[in-house]
């Protein structure tokens, strides 16, 4: 959006998140203050980015994106140091959007979490990047001059503020274009009035910028005593395009700061592959996988892929969500594409063989990344599946090309396990599985607590049989498509008539006939009872504490994906489940040696019913009248 700014000067108030983000920087509770500077010659290099880009298709921009530079200076008397770009520019509307508010999805949780105790809210920063505010932990004051590539001398805007909760904006008159950031330094922060300081930082954290960064030359005694002597500028990082360098060449340290640039994240990667692939496509790609996961990564709505694309160099978007599935959309870096137009457009990229090429080349390598991770760094494999765990679980779902990998890098929490990180691979289980076990057995619950407790686990407790529990919510989903692993049969504890597999003996099979003779009449008159609001009504082996469990029949949907349904208000077709009562419980035994009438029945069933559905985590349609018939049969005696 474009169009003549507001002549006046107009004050206008952040909105709160900014508020509160802004109290954060002042206060200045991250320690390394020197990353202002990387921030903003990091928004300085996409300015540039997105001006090259444009100037593909803008005919207004194509003269422009020449000579593109950064430019960095500092007055020692005024106190300023100043940033900038001959970039895009901003519009007023652009400038609103862009530092009166926090677009970024996630932003209200990271707020949220604010707590003021230090060490935890500079944690919170690093996971989540503060970009421009930055700005604020060092300046008491900035000024932001800026000027769109496509509009008039005369449309330039001047934004200022001192991060006390208002900026103002007016217009102005620039006659370059792009974007300089003046910053007004605190007192106490006059180190960084230094040009050897300045460039310090610089190298250290903006080497890798494929533009020039430039400070002013040392002048020499002469120039100095001449006030009309030019200025002349001289690189001060490399300005190359660091995933276009030899993999001996790049130190960790030059991958690290790349990736902070690319990903706005204060911490340092957990791991990263560089490539370069010849042959019929050509492509070069820098993938990092991030220590911690972002805010919004398991959030509704758009998300935010963090790959950006680049066609021989020449940045062509953001979030190139074509590259990387979704199931990976915490993965950072960029892909330098040579077989792709320049003016590709995301539409162009769909169903597209080049494309298919690179997304199943860098899928691979990611996957390899965390194949070799888990094999040699096991521990920190753990903590990587603790963030990302249930969006790798997507993938099943997914990307049935890559199942079987996907599968093997699974880790679960199971009976063996008392905390509930997920630890154990299926090869770990697999390799523990009892004498006669032929199956991977699993139940899935809305917590980990309500899994480990589950009255379904009881019988496989009794023999020493290894359960995982589900409790991620995209477990029952994920269940639904990974059926088995290595020849076993995955099968849920809690679906269908129950099979141990050769774990059961001639005796139980004995016992089992006798018992449903015997428990006959009490089944049926169970049956009559609850009618339609039960598939069946059985006899169970899985229990030996609970008197009674619910199970959902083999092809029905199983009982945690159907709340998980309702939860959501989706529609789905009503599946009653099935009622199994343990024949050796003393209550039950009771009843059939002592057969109620048809009346206390009916209350016997509705509390045998309801409790099993409170046990398994399930909501009741009328708690009320469950308390009203616990109440009759407690006075019954």
């Amino acid at each position: 959006m474009t169009g003549t700014p507001t002549a006046e000067k107009q004050t206008h108030v952040f909105e709160t998140e900014v508020k509160q983000l802004l109290q954060l920087m002042i206060h200045s509770l991250y320690s390394d203050k020197e990353i202002f500077l990387r921030e903003l010659v990091s928004n300085s290099s996409d300015a540039l980015d997105k001006l090259r880009f444009e100037a593909l298709q803008n005919n207004k921009l194509k003269s422009l994106g020449q000579d593109l530079c950064i430019r960095v200076e500092f007055d020692k008397e005024k106190r300023t140091i100043t940033v900038s770009d001959n970039g895009i520019g901003m519009s007023e509307q652009e400038v609103i959007e862009n530092l009166g508010t926090i677009a970024k999805s996630g932003t209200k949780a990271f707020v949220e979490s604010l707590t003021g105790e230090q060490k935890h809210d500079s944690a919170l920063i690093g996971q989540f990047g503060v970009g421009f505010y930055a700005s604020f932990m060092v300046a008491d004051k900035v000024s932001v001059h800026t000027r769109r590539g496509d509009v008039g001398v005369d449309e330039a805007v001047l934004w200022e503020s001192a991060g006390d909760g208002e900026y103002t904006l007016e217009a102005a008159d620039k006659s370059d274009i792009g974007t300089r950031i003046t910053l007004h330094i605190k007192e106490g922060e006059d180190e960084l009035l230094n040009d050897w300081k300045l460039r310090e930082i610089i190298i250290k954290y903006s080497d890798h910028i494929s533009f020039p960064v430039e400070m002013p030359k040392a002048q020499t005694e002469d120039e100095e005593k001449n006030e009309d002597a030019a200025i002349t500028y001289e690189s001060v990082n490399k300005a190359t395009a660091l995933w276009m360098r030899a993999k001996s060449d790049i130190t960790d340290e030059e991958y690290t700061k790349f990736y902070q640039h690319v990903s706005h994240d204060f911490q340092d990667p957990l791991i990263w592959t560089h490539n370069k692939v010849e042959g019929k496509t050509e492509y070069t790609n820098l993938l990092f996988i991030p220590k911690k996961a972002p805010f919004d990564l398991y959030q509704g709505g758009e998300k935010r892929h963090g790959v950006k694309l680049y066609v021989k160099r020449v940045f062509i978007m953001d979030d190139a969500e074509q590259f990387i599935p979704h199931y990976l959309r915490f993965v950072r870096g960029v892909i330098d594409a040579n077989d792709l137009p320049l003016n590709v457009s995301r539409e162009i990229l769909q169903n597209n063989r080049v494309v298919d090429t690179i997304r199943a080349g860098s899928v691979k390598k990611v996957l390899g990344l965390l194949e070799n991770l888990a094999k040699n760094e096991p521990q920190d494999y753990i903590e990587f599946w603790a963030e990302f765990g249930p969006a790798m679980k997507e993938g099943i779902v997914e990307d049935t090309n890559n199942r079987e990998q996907l599968t093997k890098l699974m880790r679960f929490a199971t009976t063996k396990t008392d905390e509930p990180g997920q630890t154990v691979s299926l090869d770990d289980y697999i390799a523990r599985m009892t004498e006669g076990q032929e199956k991977i057995y699993f139940v899935t619950g809305e917590t980990f607590q309500a899994a480990k407790n589950s009255p379904h686990l009881e019988i496989f407790r009794k023999r020493g049989i290894e359960v995982l529990l589900l409790s991620d919510r995209v477990d029952e989903w994920v269940t639904m498509h990974m059926k088995d692993y290595q020849g076993k049969q995955l099968e849920s504890v809690a679906k269908g008539a129950l099979d141990l597999g050769s774990t059961d003996d001639k005796e139980d099979e004995a016992q089992r006939e006798s018992e449903d003779k015997d428990f006959a009449p009490l089944i049926a008159a169970f049956k009559t009872s609850l009618g339609d609001k039960v598939k069946d009504v059985r006899l169970t082996h899985r229990l030996t504490d609970s008197p009674a469990c619910v199970v959902a029949d083999e092809n029905d949907m199983g009982l945690q994906m159907q709340r998980i349904f309702k939860a959501a208000g989706q529609a789905m077709p009503a599946s009653a489940p099935i009622l199994e009562l343990n024949p050796e419980h003393a209550l039950l035994q009771r009843l059939k040696a002592n057969m109620p009438a048809q009346d206390e029945i009916n209350d016997w069933g509705s509390l045998l019913l309801n409790q099993a559905i409170l046990a398994e985590g399930g909501q009741l349609d009328d708690p009320a009248a469950f308390v009203k018939t616990v109440n009759q049969l407690l006075s019954a005696g």
